[in-house]
C-alpha cells in the first residue's frame, strides 16, 4: 500500500480550492475597502476599517469550519484519534519477537558441529552488513522508528559473545548507513570495503583475537520495486527503465562490481573478494544471510572452511538477540525452510516471465505515458518445491545439482527420529499419527510434516508429486524424551481443481502416498490412502467447506500463454518458459479491457434492479445489530434509514479509518498498517516491529503465529484501532519479489495456516484483520500499471488463492484488502468473479472488501468496485472517482444504489462486531477535535461579537462627544 504522493495533494488541493477562493474574494475586497477609505476622516475611516477587520476574520473562521467539518474532517479526526500502547503489551511483545526469531532462524549447514560457540567466546565479524543489517523491510510494511533496535552485533553480545572491536570500527567507519531499497525508488548499492582495504595489521589482529569467524551478507527488500535482476547492467547506467527509478553507487567500491550475469541475489566482486580473504585466514567459518528472498547460497560449498550457515530473515526490533542465542548455544534451532533454495534463480520456471512487460497495441488506454502491462504464470500449478520434487520425479532436472536447500529444510544441534504409527480415515478426516523422539544430547524442538503424492495420468489433471498438506511442531524435547504428533485433514483437501473437463475439484480414484517428510524431498516413511472411484464436487455435492460448489469463473483469465505441463515429462517446458514472443493483447481481451476511459457502470447494471429505500424516518442505531446474524431482518430496518450520501461518505473514505454515520450512531473506527506491527500512520503512534512474515512462518509454529496475532490485537486495541491491515500472504512466486519479507511462503497452505492463525489471535481482542493482497499481487513492477496477471484456473484456486481461502474459512477473517493488479484483462477490486462469486458466495465470507490504496492511477472507481464486491475506497479525502456516481455524473442507477447498500451492509456488519462497539470502547458522541472546534468556534463568534460591540460603541461615544462638542 502507498502513503500519500503528490497527485494525493492536488487532489485535496482541488477539493479546499473553492473555499479558498472565496476567503481571497472575501479578503480582496476586505483590503480594497481599507485601501479606498484612506482619505476619509478618521472616524469614519476607523469604522470601515473595523468592520473590513472584522468580515476577514469572520470569513476566515467560516471557511476554516468548512473545511474542516467538510472535506477535510476525516483527516482531522485520523491527526487526533488514538491511544497509546502499554509498558506491558510493549514487553511482551518484546518478549515474542525474540522468541519467534529464536524458532524462525533455519541452521542451513553445520560441518563438524561447529556451532554452537560457548558464551564467553570471541568472534570476528566480518562484513559491512555486520554493521548494518535488515530488520525489516521497507514502505507500507516498514518498522516504527520509535522503539530501539536490537543490532546483529547487539545480538551476539548479549549471548555472551565478543565481536572484535576493529573490526566493527573498520566497516563503521567506511559506511555508516545503508541505502534505502522500495518505493518509489530504489539504491541498490551493496556498500563492501574492497579486498585491498583489509591491511595485513587488521587480518594479523583478528587471527590473534579468535579463529572463528563469522560473515553477514544481507539482501533487503521493499514495496514499490522488485529486486533487479541485471546489477551489471544497473552499476554500469545501462539499465533499462522498469518503471522506478533505480540508483547505484559505484564510488564506494573499487573496480567492477558486478560480473554480468548478476543479479541482486548474487555476491558482489567485494563480497566474493572479502569471503575468499576469511576463508584464507580462517578453518572455522559460519555465514549468516540476513534477508528474506532466497539467495543463491552456492558458494558456501565452493570454500571448505565456511562450516555453518544460517538463514536470517529481517528480525523485527529484537530479533537478533534472537540469533545470538542461537549462536551462543542458548538455543537449539528449530526453524525450517518456507522456500526451496535453488543454485541457479535465472534457471526457476518463472525467470522470463515476471517484471516489465508492456502491451505494444494499447495506446488509447494510456494514463499519463504509463501503458497497461501483463505478466503471464506459465509455470502454472508448479511453484516453487512443487516444481523441483515434480521434475525430479519425471526427470526433468537433477535435483541435487539444481536444489541446495529444499523446502521444509532445517537442521538442530540434536538429532530426531520420527516413527509413523498410522494413516487412518473416518467420516472424511484422514489422521497421521507419528511419534517424535529426540536420540540425541542436547533439548530441541521439531517438526512432523506431512504431505500427499496423488495418482497422475499422464496427460490429465495437473498434479504436483509432493504437497504439504499438514505440520505440527513439537514442545521443547529433552534427550532421550518422545512426543506423539497428530495431524488431521479432510480427504477432499487433496483433490485438484480440473479447469479444463469436469471445471471442479476433482478427487480421482487411486492411491494417495501420505507421508511424513524431513523436508519436501527427504521421505521418513509414508501410508497409502486409496479412493475408490472418483469423485467431482459439482452441484449438489460441494465440498463440506464450500457454501457452493466451485466452478470456473476466470476462464477469461486463461489468456493466450502456453502453460507448463507435467504430460510426457513437462515435454512443453522450453516452450512454457520462454519470455513472451507476443506483447499484444489479443482482440477479444482487448474489446473488454476496461480503465477509467471507457468503463460503463451500464455493463455491470442489474436491469431488473429496484431502487432501495433510502431515508426513512426509524430509530434504529447500529449498535442495536450487534451480535445479529448478516440477514437478520433489523438490518433492513437500519439500511432503509440510511441516505445516499451517508452511503458515499462511508464507502469513499475508507482509507486508514471506516467513517463515522451520525443519524445511525456509527462511530468512526481507525485501521492502521503494517504486516509486521501495527502504526498510526496520523498520530505517529506504533507498537514494536516484528520479524518478517517470512521469519514467522519459518518457525512452522502455529501457536507462535497467534501469538504474534494476539501481540498486535493486544496493542491494537490499546491504540483505539479496530482494523489491522495485514497480514500479507501473497506467493513467492519469484525470488526477487520486492515484498517476499511481507509474505510468508511459497506454499499455499503454510501461508494459509500462519495468516489464519495471525487472523484469530487478533480478534481476541475484536480487532478485524484485513487479509491481502487479494490477489495474485505476486510482483511489484508496474502494480499500478494495470498489470494483467494471466493464469489458469487451477493455479489460482490451488496456489494463489489457496491463502485466502485458509484464512477465510479458517480462520473467519472479517475484511479483505484486494490488490492493485488485474485478473486477466480486469481490475482485481472490479472483478466480481473475485469479489463476490469466490469470496461470498463459494466460501461464504461475511465481511467487507476494501481497495488497495485508492490512487485511482486511471482505473480505480467506486461505480466499478462497488457493483462488483468492492465495498470501500482506502483513501480519507475526496478523489476523483472514490465516490460512487463519480463516472455517472452523480447519476446512480437503481443498480448502483442496490450495489451500495450492500456495501454499506457488509462494512456496518464487520465493524458493529468489532472491539469498536464492545461497552467499554464505544463512544458515539463528538470526537475530540470537532468539540475543540466547536469551543473554538463559540470563543471566535464571542470575539467578533465584542469586537463588534467595541466598534460600534467607539463610533457611538465619538459621536456624542462631537456632538456634546457642537
Amino acid at each position: 500500500m502507498l502513503s500519500i504522493n503528490i497527485d494525493d495533494v492536488m487532489n485535496v488541493l482541488t477539493t479546499v480550492t473553492p473555499y479558498l477562493i472565496g476567503f481571497a474574494v472575501v479578503l480582496v475586497i476586505a483590503i480594497a475597502v481599507m485601501i479606498a477609505c484612506r482619505k476619509q476622516g478618521k472616524a469614519k475611516k476607523y469604522m470601515i476599517r473595523s468592520q473590513a477587520g472584522l468580515a476577514i476574520l469572520l470569513a476566515f473562521g467560516i471557511v476554516a469550519n468548512l473545511i474542516a467539518f467538510g472535506p477535510m474532517s476525516t483527516m482531522l479526526s485520523l491527526l487526533t484519534g488514538g491511544g497509546t500502547i502499554t509498558e506491558e503489551s510493549t514487553n511482551t511483545a518484546t518478549e515474542l519477537c525474540t522468541e519467534i526469531a529464536e524458532e524462525g532462524v533455519v541452521l542451513l549447514k553445520n560441518d563438524d558441529s561447529t556451532l554452537p560457540l560457548a558464551s564467553g567466546d570471541n568472534i570476528n565479524v566480518f562484513g559491512w552488513a555486520s554493521t548494518n543489517p535488515c530488520y525489516g523491510g521497507t514502505g507500507s510494511g516498514a518498522l516504527s522508528d520509535a522503539f530501539p533496535m536490537v543490532s546483529l552485533l547487539d545480538g551476539l553480545k548479549n549471548a555472551g559473545l565478543n565481536p572484535n572491536q576493529e573490526l566493527i570500527d573498520f566497516y563503521t567507519n567506511y559506511k555508516a548507513d545503508r541505502p534505502v531499497v522500495g518505493m518509489w525508488s530504489g539504491d541498490w548499492t551493496i556498500p563492501e570495503p574492497a579486498a585491498s582495504l583489509y591491511t595485513d595489521e587488521l587480518m594479523t589482529n583478528a587471527k590473534a583475537y579468535s579463529d572463528t569467524a563469522m560473515i553477514v551478507i544481507t539482501r533487503v527488500g521493499g514495496e514499490g520495486a522488485d529486486l533487479p535482476t541485471d546489477m551489471y547492467a544497473l552499476a554500469n547506467g545501462t539499465a533499462e527503465d522498469v518503471g522506478y527509478d533505480q540508483v547505484y553507487d559505484d564510488t564506494l567500491n573499487e573496480g567492477a562490481d558486478w560480473d554480468e550475469g548478476d543479479t541482486y541475489l548474487n555476491l558482489t566482486n567485494q563480497e566474493e573478494a572479502m569471503i575468499d580473504l576469511v576463508c584464507q585466514n580462517f578453518d572455522k567459518v559460519i555465514v549468516v544471510y540476513n534477508g528474506a528472498n532466497t539467495m543463491e547460497l552456492g558458494f558456501v560449498e565452493e570454500h571448505p572452511q565456511i562450516k555453518s550457515v544460517l538463514w536470517c530473515p529481517g528480525t523485527g526490533q529484537t530479533g537478533f538477540t534472537g540469533l545470538g542465542n542461537i549462536i551462543s548455544g542458548a538455543v537449539n534451532p528449530s526453524a525450517k525452510t518456507t522456500d526451496t533454495f535453488v543454485y541457479d534463480l535465472t534457471a526457476t520456471p518463472t525467470w522470463n516471465n515476471f517484471g516489465m512487460m508492456h502491451y505494444t497495441n494499447m495506446d488509447e488506454f494510456a494514463v499519463d505515458e504509463t501503458l497497461p502491462s501483463f505478466v503471464n504464470y506459465v509455470e502454472n500449478i508448479y511453484v516453487g518445491y512443487k516444481f523441483y520434487e515434480t521434475a525430479a520425479v519425471e526427470g526433468l532436472i537433477d535435483y541435487d545439482t539444481t536444489v541446495q536447500y529444499p523446502f521444509g529444510y532445517g537442521l538442530s544441534y540434536t538429532t530426531f527420529s520420527q516413527k509413523l504409527n498410522g494413516v487412518t480415515e473416518s467420516n472424511g478426516v484422514i489422521t497421521v499419527s507419528a511419534t517424535v523422539t529426540n536420540t540425541g544430547s542436547v533439548a530441541g524442538k521439531d517438526v512432523v510434516e506431512v504431505y500427499y503424492n496423488p495418482p497422475y495420468t499422464n496427460g490429465g489433471i495437473e498434479k504436483a508429486s509432493a504437497n504439504l498438506i499438514g505440520f505440527a511442531k513439537t514442545s521443547l524435547l529433552e534427550p532421550g524424551a518422545s512426543e506423539d504428533v497428530t495431524v488431521q485433514f479432510n480427504v477432499e483437501d487433496m483433490a485438484s481443481y480440473d479447469d479444463r473437463n469436469a471445471k471442479a475439484y476433482v478427487l480421482e480414484a487411486g492411491g494417495y502416498i501420505i507421508s511424513i517428510n524431513s523436508d519436501s524431498h527427504t521421505v521418513i516413511d509414508s501410508g497409502v490412502y486409496t479412493v475408490p472411484t472418483t469423485i467431482t464436487y459439482s452441484g449438489d455435492n460441494k465440498r463440506s467447506s464450500d457454501s457452493v460448489a466451485a466452478t470456473n469463473q476466470f476462464d477469461y483469465a486463461r489468456g493466450t500463454a502456453t502453460y507448463l505441463s507435467r504430460a510426457d515429462g513437462f515435454a512443453n517446458y522450453a516452450q512454457a518458459t520462454a519470455a513472451p514472443t507476443s506483447y499484444e493483447m489479443p482482440a477479444d481481451s482487448k474489446a473488454t479491457f476496461y480503465n477509467i476511459s471507457n468503463y460503463d457502470a451500464a455493463a455491470d447494471e442489474d436491469p431488473n434492479a429496484e431502487a432501495p429505500v433510502t431515508g426513512a424516518e426509524g430509530d434504529v442505531q447500529l449498535v442495536d445489530l450487534r451480535g445479529l446474524d448478516y440477514d437478520d431482518p433489523m438490518w433492513d430496518s437500519l439500511l432503509d434509514q440510511m441516505t445516499v450520501d451517508e452511503m458515499n461518505s462511508l464507502i469513499s473514505l475508507g482509507g486508514y479509518q471506516t467513517n463515522s454515520i451520525e443519524s445511525i450512531g456509527k462511530v468512526r473506527t481507525n485501521d492502521c498498517d503494517g504486516p509486521a506491527s501495527i502504526n498510526n500512520n496520523f498520530t505517529k503512534t506504533g507498537s514494536i516491529g516484528f520479524p518478517a512474515a517470512v521469519m514467522i512462518a519459518n518457525t512452522w509454529n502455529v501457536d507462535i503465529a497467534t501469538a504474534f496475532g494476539d501481540s498486535i490485537g493486544q496493542m491494537a486495541d490499546e491504540m483505539d484501532v479496530s482494523g489491522w491491515y495485514a497480514p500479507a500472504m501473497n506467493i513467492h512466486r519469484s525470488a526477487f519479489a520486492g515484498r517476499n519479507f511481507e509474505y510468508y511462503s511459497e506454499d499455499g497452505f503454510l501461508s494459509g495456516q500462519m495468516a489464519a492463525h495471525a487472523v484469530q489471535g487478533a480478534a481476541q481482542h475484536g480487532v478485524y484483520a484485513y487479509v491481502k493482497h487479494f490477489a495474485m499481487n505476486d510482483q511489484e513492477t508496474n502494480r499500478c500499471g494495470m498489470l494483467c496477471t494471466w493464469s489458469t484456473e487451477q493455479a489460482m484456486r490451488e496456489i494463489y488463492f489457496k491463502p485466502f481461502e485458509i484464512a477465510i474459512k479458517q480462520g473467519g477473517a472479517g475484511a479483505v484488502m484486494s490488490s492493485f493488479n488485474y485478473i486477466g484483462n480486469r481490475w482485481a477490486g472490479g472483478t466480481k468473479e473475485l469479489c463476490q462469486t469466490l469470496l461470498r458466495d463459494e466460501w461464504g465470507f461475511q465481511g467487507f472488501v476494501l481497495t488497495d490504496y485508492f490512487g485511482v492511477y486511471g482505473y480505480m472507481s467506486a461505480d466499478q468496485g462497488v457493483r462488483n464486491g468492492t465495498d470501500c475506497m482506502l483513501v480519507n479525502y475526496p478523489t476523483e472517482t472514490s465516490l460512487v456516481g463519480s463516472l455517472t455524473d452523480g447519476n446512480i442507477s437503481n443498480g448502483g444504489l442496490q450495489a451500495m447498500r450492500t456495501a454499506t451492509h457488509n462494512i456496518l456488519y464487520t465493524v458493529v462486531n468489532s472491539r469498536a462497539y464492545t461497552e467499554e470502547n464505544l463512544n458515539p458522541g463528538m470526537e475530540t477535535w470537532q468539540i475543540a472546534a466547536i469551543a473554538i468556534d463559540v470563543v471566535l463568534v464571542l470575539v467578533i461579537v465584542g469586537l463588534e460591540i467595541g466598534v460600534v460603541k467607539k463610533g457611538y461615544d465619538k459621536r456624542k462627544k462631537k456632538e456634546v462638542e457642537v
